[in-house]
């Protein structure tokens, strides 16, 4: 049966850890591969080892009775406990619930003796010699459990043996009895083994979902958002993770309420069918924001609290300088968020401040490096950088990648000419083209530009430079973009740090860096497990800018999404801005480089953003708004959806996606506004357009949205890229702006010009594209709304991140590091001391 087990499962070897017990000069010594000194720690220690080695899959503990202890036993994981003696195993074994856990095998043994030998055995009784102990208990209850009467006897072994003749049973079962008696339970470890076997490949497999949503009793008015997520208990993570068929050693805690999780799900469930995946977009925002992550949210809880399909949001983690600054965070609002929302928007689990770390290497290491090569001979330089280690001198496997990018092939450093040598210490960096900058993840507008080294000990190495902020790191980009840790790695390897003299770019792996850059990121790149308030999971991870990067959660987020929530259930993940550059960046970029296809586009729209469009006037965050946004206006509305919407829809429709418009009410929308916007977004060729109430009533508000989604995935979808990968840079940023963004033509500066040239010099040219320009509208001009048209786009400066794997051409000027406004939101957050509570985040 093993045999078979295995055929079917290759990879499958099934592990028996025996811990065992010798005497020895009157010391008992404990034996897990080599021989020690028992006590109760020492077994205890080697249990608790066991227990979590994955490794590992039966613990079977070969100890006298003695050793046995309560704490032995309590440490013992019930999973593992091959033998049956832990008190979880002995309770199921009593209540009858032998699905679970395990029986002993001697007490399993005895009982398949006693039904070859005597069957049938109901009625029969059973005289028990020596049932001490919890193999004895297990023993008692199986039989007792197989309709016959358990008799209990005291003698031992050595007296059963004398007087054996006295007793009614056949030679043949006494002589077996006794056997098993004398060996203890090896006769049965094979079939324990294909037990542990069997078991671990079914706890493999894909589970169903067990979810217990949590209910909500939305209030009126409707409370501030930190107010609702104090007032909601999230369930405990491991729970959550349980419920959704994680394994517990998938699982790595941050507290009670949020958890890494491991990629190692992604080989367990390899063979899974992947769920729906849905992609919530918007019309071009207005500076108020038109709710795409509450929609997502709210889109969630219905799909799983509501219709009972499994489904996960996958978000963006926000910014601390935004949650500090003035637009706030992103853990949704009202009655659809994430929780607990104070969690969500500071801090988390540290992968923006790994990113901060990872980058300011980067950049500590490109300035030590010129201030080295200027300070050092060749042959100085040579000696540090290829020391000699106890009389040998031997490259890193680092400085390997050097020597082959320079077309050196030579393993020993006293082979290489002077000429050779001068190649591998020299990166000869020119200050003037280095292109990274160090970050910080606060609004901070005084370093956009700096000036370092000007302390003497820099010995006059002088330049400027500047900070971003955190997310808008090209690191971050890869965080966003890589499939594996291999995957990061390399592309961390291959991000292009600035040009050297001669021309030739200089990448992380030339400063000899990247290693270390994986190792700084090599738990960020496990996305974060969190709950909605009805208490359906969401992934959280990454959060790359949408401008200079794609503006998109995690593709690792979304697989391994798309495996726990099953062939029917659903991944809604989210993209940055209007769908002019979020969705298009998602589609064109994302979707190359993870090689997933979504089945329904999402388009929130609000009647204030369409009003907007159709000719409203300007509204900014903190004002109060014209009375046209807060009285009935249908021509505004008619005129905001025959040219935006409708233009937003056309742009998903270019991919071959079908879309569902979700409008996101407010109180000011009136009904007849609602209706009208309904009625022209399907004129303009959405699936359906519904109106959402997510925000004052949860998941019960966005059941039609759901059901829409739902009907509009089941229909067959023919998903296709914008433009060939293999078409120049030019003609790819020409099509962006022509289809994307109504433009009659680009224009491409010299700047630019000579950059596309360079690129295609270095072999960059089979990069897609990653437009940099405003999100306020679909062309260059902030303050052109609707859809224009007739105007020429502007590219200014083509420039490239080469890890991430996207050329960014700039359209405009681009701030990567925000200011802080005259009134910031850290005006209203302060902690209780008494209680720990913060307060005033939203």
């Amino acid at each position: 049966a093993m045999d078979v087990l295995q055929r079917r499962n290759p990879p499958i070897q099934p592990l028996l850890a025996i811990v065992q017990v010798l005497l020895s000069k009157n010391k008992m010594l404990c034996c897990v591969g080599t021989l020690e000194i028992l006590s109760t720690l020492k077994i205890v220690e080697e249990v608790l080892k066991l227990n979590e080695d994955p490794r590992v899959h039966g613990i079977y503990l070969h100890l006298p009775s003695a050793a046995l202890t309560t704490r032995v036993l309590e440490t013992l994981k019930p999973e593992k406990d091959i033998d049956g003696i832990s008190d979880l195993n002995i309770g199921r074994l009593v209540r009858g619930d032998l699905s679970k856990g395990f029986v002993s095998p001697l007490a399993s043994a005895v009982l398949d003796v006693l039904e070859k030998h005597d069957a049938p055995l109901e009625g029969k009784t059973v005289l028990l010699v020596g049932g001490e102990g919890r193999v004895g208990s297990a023993l008692q209850c199986l039989i007792e459990r197989s309709g016959m009467v358990a008799l209990k006897n005291n003698w031992n072994l050595e007296i059963l043996q004398r007087q054996v003749c006295g007793f009614s049973v056949s030679d043949h079962l006494v002589h077996n009895f006794l056997s098993l008696n004398s060996t203890g339970a090896s006769p049965c470890f094979s079939l324990q083994n294909m037990c542990i076997c069997s078991r671990w490949i079914q706890g493999q497999q894909y589970r169903p979902w067990r979810l217990r949503s949590l209910k909500l009793q939305p209030l009126t008015p409707v409370p501030s958002d930190i107010e609702i997520s104090r007032a909601q208990i999230p369930k405990p993570v491991n729970q959550l993770a349980e419920e959704v068929g994680l394994l517990p050693e998938e699982l790595e805690a941050y507290g009670r309420s949020k958890a890494k999780v491991c990629l190692s799900l992604l080989d367990r469930l390899h063979t899974q069918p992947d769920g729906k995946y849905v992609l919530v977009a918007g019309i071009t925002p207005t500076p108020l924001g038109e709710g795409k992550s509450t929609v997502t949210i709210g889109l969630v809880q219905a799909l799983s609290a509501h219709l009972s399909l499994n489904s996960f949001a996958c978000l963006r983690q926000p910014s601390q300088g935004p949650t500090f600054g003035v637009k706030g965070g992103a853990a949704g609002g009202g009655y659809a968020q994430v929780i607990p929302m104070e969690e969500f928007n500071l801090h988390l689990t540290g992968d923006i401040h790994a990113i901060t770390a990872a980058n300011n290497l980067v950049a500590a290491a490109i300035d030590a490096r010129m201030l080295h090569e200027a300070t050092q001979s060749d042959k100085a330089l040579f000696n540090r950088l290829v020391p000699s280690v106890n009389g040998v001198r031997k490259f890193s496997p680092i400085q390997f990648s050097r020597l082959q990018r320079l077309g050196i092939d030579k393993t020993n450093p006293a082979s290489l000419t002077p000429e050779e040598v001068t190649s591998f210490v020299r990166l000869d960096l020119d200050p003037s083209k280095i292109t990274w900058q160090r970050v910080v993840d606060t609004n901070d507008r005084f370093l956009r530009k700096i000036t370092v080294g000007q302390a003497n000990t820099e010995k006059g190495q002088i330049r400027e430079t500047g900070f971003d902020i955190a997310v808008a790191s090209e690191i971050m980009a890869i965080l966003a973009l890589a499939d594996s840790l291999e995957d990061m790695k390399n592309r961390l390897a291959r991000m292009v740090v600035g040009t050297s003299r001669s021309g030739q770019p200089v990448t992380t792996e030339d400063l000899g860096v990247s290693g270390a850059l994986t190792v700084l990121m090599k738990d960020a790149i496990k996305p974060t497990l969190m709950q909605t308030l009805e208490g359906t999971p969401v992934f959280v991870h990454a959060g790359p800018f949408a401008n200079i990067a794609h503006g998109n959660s995690s593709v690792l987020a979304d697989k391994l999404a798309l495996k726990l929530v099953g062939r029917d259930g659903f991944v809604v993940t989210e993209a940055g801005f209007g769908a002019d550059i979020g969705m298009e960046k998602f589609f064109n970029i994302k979707c190359r480089a993870s090689g997933l296809r979504p089945n329904v586009v999402v388009l929130v729209a609000t009647i204030r953003a369409l009003k907007m469009h159709g000719g409203g006037p300007n509204v900014s965050a903190g004002a109060p708004l014209p009375k046209e946004y807060i009285d009935e206006n249908l021509s505004l509305v008619a005129a905001g959806c025959h040219s935006n919407l409708k233009k937003q829809i056309q742009i998903a429709h270019l991919f071959g996606i079908p879309v569902v418009v979700a409008l996101n009410v407010f109180k000011t929308d009136t009904q007849a506004e609602i209706d009208l916007v309904c009625e022209i977004a399907k004129g303009c060729g959405a699936s359906d357009a519904v109106p959402c109430n997510h925000w004052a009533q949860g998941g019960r508000g966005s059941i039609k949205l759901a059901q829409a989604v739902n009907e509009a995935a089941s229909r067959p979808s023919n998903f296709q890229f914008l433009y060939n990968i293999e078409m120049p840079i030019a003609d790819k940023i020409r099509t962006i702006a022509q289809k994307v963004y109504g433009a009659d033509d680009i224009e491409l500066s010299p700047a630019a010009k000579d950059k596309i040239d360079y690129y295609n010099q270095q072999g960059y040219g089979l990069l897609p594209i990653c437009m940099a320009k405003t999100h306020l509208s679909l062309s260059h001009m902030p303050d052109k709304k609707g859809a224009p048209t007739g105007f020429v786009l502007p590219i200014r400066d083509v420039r490239a991140s080469i890890g991430a794997g996207f050329i960014y051409p700039l359209v405009g000027t681009m701030s990567t590091m925000p200011g802080l406004p005259t009134r910031p939101c850290f005006y209203d957050i302060d902690l209780d001391p008494v209680t720990g509570e913060i307060t005033g985040l939203f």
